[in-house]
């Protein structure tokens, strides 16, 4: 414990990095503190029984099926998925999004984190183009499923970007 926050800790190897001290919000709705030295904890002074901070759950005001916005194994926005979003980032009473992007599993794990990522990337700058500010974008790959990878209609579902708004 550091002050009244969980400290995750670090590694020497993080420690030879230059780190920016920031605040950032997970897609679970945990907000989480970086220092300039590396070390990293939870912004909650609460905890569980087993010693994990209690986040609160931040509202997911969108989740994309990415097919909708993406070709097969493509990152770029399509102009009419393009078009829906910008509409939907203006509108939004949010003034920061956390933008999660998600695959199936069809392909390896490390091709779908970049995959998910440049999905994710691709989706914020939309955020940035539409005036709103992003906390973060981060892609999971095939890591955070919503439903099984063994049908084509849960592989569909897997494939996704989660939009978090931070109001």
């Amino acid at each position: 414990m550091l002050g009244r926050f969980c400290v995750l800790g670090t590694s020497a190897a993080a420690q030879a990095e230059r780190y920016v001290p920031t605040i950032w919000v997970d897609p679970d709705g945990c907000e989480h503190w970086v220092m300039d030295d590396g070390a990293e904890g939870y912004m909650s002074p609460h905890l569980t029984p087993e010693g994990l901070p209690v986040c609160r759950q931040g509202p997911t005001c969108g989740t994309l099926n990415t097919d909708q916005f993406f070709g097969t194994d493509q990152h770029r926005i399509d102009a009419r998925g393009r078009a829906r979003l910008l509409n939907f980032f203006r509108s939004s009473e949010a003034t920061v999004f956390s933008i999660a992007g998600h695959t199936d599993a069809r392909a390896s794990d490390a091709y779908n984190l970049r995959l998910s990522q440049r999905r994710a990337n691709a989706v914020a700058a939309i955020v940035r183009e539409a005036g709103k500010q992003v906390s973060q974008s981060v892609g999971y790959g095939e890591r955070k499923p919503r439903a099984t990878n063994n049908t084509a209609e849960g592989m569909s579902q897997n494939r996704r970007v989660e939009i978090i708004c931070v109001r």
